[in-house]
C-alpha cells in the first residue's frame, strides 16, 4: 500500500506547491501579454475598459430583467380594471366615458333666466360659481363668465373678473332682445373662463341651455354642474396685443399696436396682408383714425407702432377706442378680419383693460384680446357716421 511521504503532507510543502502554481500562472499571463504587439500600459488600459464595458452590459441586463418583472406584476386581467358597483336596482353602473381630464369636476354655476314677453326681452343672471377647477399653477383661477345666445350671437356679454378664487360671486344680469318665436329655437351659452392678461384665456367649463325646453311661467334660478366645452366652438378670428397709456395733464392717449397672432386667413393662399386701424369714437360718433403699416403674407404680424391722440380729461370718460384688423387687397375692397373696442361702454375684459389704464396714469398697460366679428361690434357700438362740427360739440 502506498503511503504519502511526510514531506508532501507537511504545511511547508503545501505552501511551496501553491507558490509554484501561482508563479506558473503569473508567468503564463505575463507571457501572453508579452506576445501582444502593444505596449504593456496600452494592454492594461484596454483590459480595464473591457472590464468596465462588461460590467455595464451586466448591469443593463439586470435592469431590463427587473423592469420586465415589474411590468408583469403590474399587468392584471382586463376585468378587474373596471370595478362595477351594483346600483339599487341590481344593474351594474356603467363607467364614465372619456379620459380622466373630462371626468374631473369643473365646478358649478348658479344662474337665472327670465323672459318678459311684453318687451321681448330675455334676462340672464349670473349669480355665483363654486368649486371651480384650478387653472393656475398656484392652485386657483381668475374666473369670469361670458354669456351669448345662439344661433344669432349678435351680442356677447361678460362679467367682471374675480382674482384668485374658486368660489366667485358675480351677481350680474344681462338683457337680450329676442322674440318669443326665436326664443324657442335658441340656446343660451354661459362659459366660465380663467383670465390671463398675457395669453389666451382658458375655458373652465360651460352651460348650454335649450331655451325651448324652459318653463317660462316663472323665473328659473338653479345650480348646474359645468360641462366640458362643446367641440364646435365659436369662430376663432385671432388675437391682438396692444397697450394703452393716458397722461392726464397734457391730455394724451397713446395706443401701441404690438402684435397679432392666429389671424383668420382671408386670401386663397391661406395667408393675409394684415394692417390695423385705430379709431376713436366720441359720444358714439366716429372721431379720429390712424392705421398701421401693412405686413405681407403673415397671420402673425408684429407691428410695435404707437399712435397718440389728444383727449382731454372730460373727453376720456366719453371716448371708445375701436381697434380693427383688415386684410389689404390692392384690387378689391379690403376684407375685415376682426374687431374689438375699449372704453367706459365696453364689457368684460375690454372694460377691465380700460379701467387699468385710467387707474395707472402715465404707465402703459398691455393686454391680449380675442378679436370679435365686425358685425357684433358694430351692432353693440352703433356708431354714427360723422362727428358734429367743432362749434356744435359740448366741449
Amino acid at each position: 500500500m502506498w503511503l504519502p511521504s511526510s514531506s508532501s503532507s507537511s504545511p511547508s510543502a503545501i505552501v511551496s506547491d501553491l507558490l509554484n502554481t501561482n508563479t506558473t500562472a503569473s508567468d503564463l499571463v505575463h507571457g501572453i501579454i508579452e506576445k501582444i504587439p502593444l505596449p504593456q500600459w496600452a494592454v492594461y488600459i484596454l483590459s480595464a475598459v473591457g472590464g468596465i464595458v462588461l460590467l455595464l452590459v451586466v448591469c443593463c441586463v439586470c435592469v431590463c430583467c427587473c423592469r420586465i418583472k415589474r411590468k408583469k406584476r403590474r399587468q392584471k386581467p382586463a376585468e378587474p380594471l373596471v370595478k362595477l358597483q351594483t346600483q339599487t336596482g341590481g344593474e351594474p353602473a356603467q363607467p364614465d366615458a372619456g379620459d380622466g381630464a373630462s371626468k374631473q369636476p369643473r365646478g358649478k354655476l348658479l344662474y337665472s333666466l327670465e323672459f318678459d314677453a311684453a318687451v321681448s326681452e330675455l334676462v340672464v343672471g349670473v349669480k355665483q360659481a363654486s368649486s371651480l377647477k384650478a387653472m393656475d399653477l398656484r392652485g386657483t383661477s381668475d374666473p369670469y363668465v361670458k354669456v351669448y345666445i345662439l344661433p344669432d350671437k349678435t351680442k356677447t356679454c361678460e362679467t367682471k373678473v374675480l382674482k384668485n378664487t374658486l368660489n366667485a360671486v358675480f351677481n350680474e344680469t344681462f338683457n337680450f332682445q329676442i322674440s318669443k318665436a326665436n326664443l324657442l329655437t335658441s340656446t343660451a351659452v354661459l362659459q366660465v373662463f380663467d383670465f390671463d392678461r398675457f395669453s389666451k384665456h382658458q375655458i373652465i367649463g360651460e352651460l348650454r341651455l335649450k331655451l325651448g325646453q324652459v318653463d317660462w311661467n316663472h323665473v328659473i334660478e338653479e345650480w348646474r354642474d359645468l360641462q366640458e366645452p362643446a367641440d364646435v366652438e365659436e369662430e376663432n378670428l385671432g388675437e391682438i396685443c396692444f397697450s394703452l397709456r393716458y397722461v392726464p395733464t397734457p391730455g394724451k392717449l397713446t395706443v401701441v399696436i404690438l402684435e397679432a397672432k392666429n389671424l383668420k386667413s382671408t386670401d386663397r393662399d391661406g395667408s393675409s396682408d394684415p394692417y390695423v386701424k385705430v379709431q376713436l369714437a366720441l359720444d358714439k360718433r366716429k372721431w379720429k383714425k390712424k392705421t398701421t403699416s401693412i405686413k405681407k403674407n403673415t397671420l402673425n404680424p408684429y407691428y410695435n407702432e404707437a399712435f397718440t391722440f389728444r383727449v382731454s380729461m372730460e373727453q376720456i370718460q366719453r371716448v371708445n377706442v375701436v381697434i380693427s384688423v383688415w386684410d389689404y387687397d390692392p384690387m378689391t375692397p379690403n376684407d375685415p378680419t376682426g374687431k374689438i373696442f375699449l372704453g367706459c361702454d365696453a364689457p368684460g375684459n375690454q372694460l377691465r383693460h380700460w379701467a387699468d389704464m385710467l387707474a395707472n396714469p402715465r404707465r402703459p398697460v398691455a393686454q391680449w384680446h380675442a378679436l370679435l366679428s365686425m358685425q357684433q361690434i358694430d351692432a353693440t357700438l352703433a356708431l354714427k357716421k360723422k362727428i358734429p362740427l367743432a362749434s356744435n360739440l359740448p366741449f
